[in-house]
């Protein structure tokens, strides 16, 4: 990938999502392998992953495989072997968060950075870069700024700045959370995250004072960078990567397409850019973020901190307000809605807020216009009326599901295609076709035919050129077809037929045969040191591998990973960028100034309370950020049988490790 190019980076949870995503727009895909893909539930086969391939490289699309759990020991030569399958599989590159894979005996595979290794600076970055990855996928909580400055330190010749632009918000930085893997034993860092996120938290401050209550205070909207696209791609950004590998197929086809129609109007914009991959896609539907489920949107920290970021009354999806209850029956509710333009559909999914703010769905059986009265409809339910809390009149209705989108989404939306010129010569022994595509790879079919005059010239030129224009059925689509003969020939239609199709075969290969292999790499010689010469739990060390890799690059105090149990007190088990204290407006840089205010807000702990749950969250305002500190339960610790570490068998001292 060139530094000019621009790469749409789709989720896929399974290689027929991950075509459909190629088909509406795709520069690449990255989905997860059999195993080791750090996300349960979202495994595909080999055979599964070499169709996908087979599809995307049609187009010079890439597949990217996630390799991005943290490994135990045993399960390197698994993963060793793996990664050789899927390099014969034909995958362009893995996603690898495990240090420990890179001093394996891998294949020459192009490895890139995954989120979870916490890229924030430019010397992590440029550390990673040296170490032989090429793409480097940034934390989603970077300003335009920071990420201006990464690039400045990275060569744009050996590394692609990727960055998240659509999709759910981790609050955590990204392999900085082990909440789950305290309370449960599921670790996120092994793709079994149990969302504490989501939940309901009690807020009380130091003084047992209920500050927030039953608020989802470490849920965030959802990533939308829609805005921002022209800002990151001059901050560097080159690839750019839709979150979603457990979202379903309707997510990634509307998503997928409306992002590719943004860049395309960027690529007219501005012609010293081009896209990653080849063809034109179009669309039978007009894309709508606001269509799949989302928590409403927000872009981040990209342009700065912001108090609006969290979806602190539901992590649910709240939908579009489309009016208001009239009437509630014993069978059916009356809706007034906004617009006497919108219609509902049978099985739509409607919500509204009770009165303590909680979303309560509710699933349409049947909606029935009312006779007479325009933008009036009644509405049945899937369940029992009685059922709905603090539905009355003058209740606001939301629609978050339209089960008409859901059924255009079901059927095929999109073409992409691949421009091509034919050319048709006569030869000594017949005649050649040529075609050659919109970049640049020609190739070509001959057929022995002897000459034979048309009963009518005209007529058969027009035939010529309607069946070597026939290409409905392939990638390809006819730009200009060119008729270089020196004399109207009579073509029997089966014999042209074949020769188009041994063309377009001609012009597959040659394309297939023109896609350069993605190249691994290189490391840094001698090894680059790493930015610390100390590691804590937070690195995520859970092999031996790894150990070694960070102890090659100078690390003297290496710890282990999270997950191997040693950390029993209380330690951060998050560590995010959003800050509670900001979101209520209890943070002391927005008292400063205000008069009598001024120096009594200090940012004393709080304390996060879901049932038996309690967390603690202190604040480090310095670099304005917030630590979930708890510990692991004795449960989790009693049920572990995992206990893979061999580098040391006691707890590291200060003292350096020989």
């Amino acid at each position: 990938m060139l530094p000019h190019q621009l790469e749409l980076l789709s989720p896929a949870r399974t290689a027929d999502i991950g075509i459909e995503a190629i088909h509406h727009g795709a520069d690449a895909v990255y989905i997860g392998g059999p195993s080791f893909g750090a996300r349960t539930s979202a495994d595909n086969s080999l055979a599964d992953i070499a169709r996908l391939v087979k599809e995307a490289h049609r187009f010079h699309s890439r597949i990217f495989v996630t390799v991005n759990t943290i490994l135990r020991d045993d399960e390197l030569e698994p993963a060793r072997q793996l990664i050789h399958q899927l390099y014969d599989a034909g995958v362009d590159a893995l996603i690898v968060q495990d240090m420990g894979l890179l001093e394996l005996d891998l294949p020459p595979i192009q490895l890139h950075a995954s989120t979870q290794c916490d890229i924030r600076t430019p010397e992590k970055a440029r550390f990673l870069q040296d170490a032989g990855l090429t793409h480097l996928v940034l934390a989603r909580e970077l300003t335009l700024q920071q990420i201006a400055a990464i690039r400045a330190a990275t060569d744009e010749q050996r590394t692609i700045i990727e960055y998240f632009i659509h999709g759910a918000l981790c609050v955590a930085y990204s392999g900085q959370c082990f909440i789950s893997h305290a309370h449960t034993g599921r670790s996120a860092n092994r793709g079994d995250c149990s969302q504490a996120c989501r939940l309901p938290y009690e807020v009380k401050d130091s003084q047992g004072r209920i500050v927030a209550h039953d608020k989802h205070v470490l849920s965030m909207k959802d990533n939308n960078q829609s805005d921002n696209l022209r800002a990151l791609i001059d901050a560097g950004v080159r690839c750019f990567k839709i979150e979603g590998r457990y979202k379903d197929l309707a997510y990634v086809k509307n998503i997928t397409a409306h992002y590719r129609k943004l860049f395309d109007e960027i690529l007219e914009e501005r012609p010293e850019l081009a896209r990653a991959s080849s063809g034109h896609t179009t669309f039978s539907f007009t894309p709508d973020p606001d269509q799949n489920f989302n928590r409403e949107f927000t872009d981040y920290f990209t342009n700065g901190r912001k108090d609006d970021i969290g979806a602190f009354d539901t992590p649910k999806n709240p939908g579009r307000s489309i009016g208001w209850v009239t009437r509630v029956a014993a069978d059916h509710v009356e809706i007034e809605t906004e617009s006497p333009e919108t219609v509902l559909h049978n099985g739509d999914g409607l919500c509204y807020l009770d009165l303590q703010k909680e979303l309560v769905g509710l699933q349409t059986n049947r909606c029935e216009p009312v006779v007479g009265a325009i933008g009036r409809w009644k509405v049945f339910p899937k369940d029992p009326m009685a059922g709905f809390k603090d539905l009355r009149k003058g209740t606001q209705v939301n629609r978050n599901r339209d089960m008409n989108w859901v059924r255009t989404l079901e059927k095929k939306s999109s073409d992409r295609r691949i421009g091509v010129w034919p050319h048709l010569s006569e030869t000594a022994e017949g005649l050649q076709l040529q075609l050659t595509d919109e970049d640049g790879h020609s190739a070509s079919a001959t057929l022995a035919l002897e000459w034979q005059a048309p009963k009518d010239a005209a007529q058969a030129e027009a035939k010529l050129r309607e069946s070597l224009g026939r290409l409905g059925d392939t990638e390809f689509e006819p730009i200009e077809t060119q008729l270089a003969l020196p004399r109207p020939w009579f073509v029997p239609a089966s014999q042209l037929n074949a020769l188009r199709r041994e063309a377009v075969a001609a012009l597959q290969q040659a394309r297939l045969d023109a896609l350069p292999r993605l190249v691994r790499s290189p490391a840094a010689e001698p090894p680059t040191p790493y930015p610390e010469d100390t590691l804590s739990y937070l690195a995520n060390v859970f092999n031996q591998k790894a150990r070694d890799f960070y102890a090659k690059h100078g690390v003297k105090v290496i710890a282990a990973a999270y997950e191997s149990h040693e950390e029993e007190g209380e330690v951060s088990l998050m560590i995010t960028k959003h800050c509670v204290r900001f979101s209520l407006s209890l943070c002391p840089k927005q008292a400063k100034g205000v008069t009598g205010v001024q120096g009594t807000v200090r940012a004393e702990p709080l304390q996060l309370i879901n049932g038996k749950e309690k967390l603690t969250l202190r604040f480090d305002c310095k670099p304005c950020e917030m630590h979930v500190v708890g510990k692991i339960k004795r449960s989790v610790l009693n049920a572990a049988a995992e206990r893979p570490l061999t580098f040391y068998r006691t707890r590291p001292s200060a003292t350096p490790v020989h």
